[in-house]
């Protein structure tokens, strides 16, 4: 039995922080997983950023409110979950990605979480498990899965390289370029 893994941002909808960095007008915040293979390292960065700005979840989240899925991102899922069965795999955090699953026709999401103080501030970040895409894969491949995994970013490579089929949609040329054996997609349809 097949299940496919999918990337959230990039892949399905907009990416959260580079919509947040022009919304707020924070440059810096347009840093992602395409640039900067450690999450942690990023996250952290990011809330320090957030913090000096004052800004906290509330300012997210109404950002997160103006993001559509990609054109025909909702049609693909609808087709694909048709198919096979689907799980979004996702280093996003559930307080972000609520919204933007409902555009979507409530898939099936595994991510992470923020840590929020009662002021909204965000304080820090729980991941579920360690590598989680990679983890995931792994998980479900033990339990009889065959996984077929696509994302557009560094921290997607895990999950694509153990899987039975893999590719990359909408990457950077240059994690294109490092990984040449990779398929490498640009729209949901040929």
């Amino acid at each position: 039995m097949n299940v496919v893994c999918l990337d959230l941002e990039g892949v399905l909808v907009p990416e959260i922080w580079i919509a947040f960095a022009e919304a707020s007008g924070i440059p810096e915040l347009r840093r992602t997983t395409r640039d900067e293979p450690d999450y942690d390292k990023l996250m952290k960065w990011r809330i320090g950023i957030l913090k000096e700005h004052g800004l906290g979840l509330k300012e997210i989240q109404e950002t997160i409110a103006k993001i559509d899925p990609m054109p025909g991102a909702k049609e693909f899922l609808d087709e694909l979950r048709s198919m096979t069965q689907v799980i979004i795999i996702s280093d996003t955090f559930s307080q972000f990605a609520g919204p933007l699953m409902k555009k979507l026709g409530w898939p099936t999401i595994f991510c992470n979480e923020l840590i929020v103080g009662e002021n909204g501030e965000i304080t820090g970040f729980k991941m579920r498990c360690e590598q989680s895409k990679l983890t995931t894969v792994k998980a479900l491949q033990s339990i009889g899965f065959e996984t077929i995994a696509s994302g557009d970013s560094h921290n997607d490579l895990g999950m694509i390289l153990a899987s039975k089929a893999g590719f990359l949609f909408k990457s950077t040329e240059q994690i294109k370029a490092d990984h040449p054996e990779l398929p490498a997609y640009e729209t949901m349809r040929s």
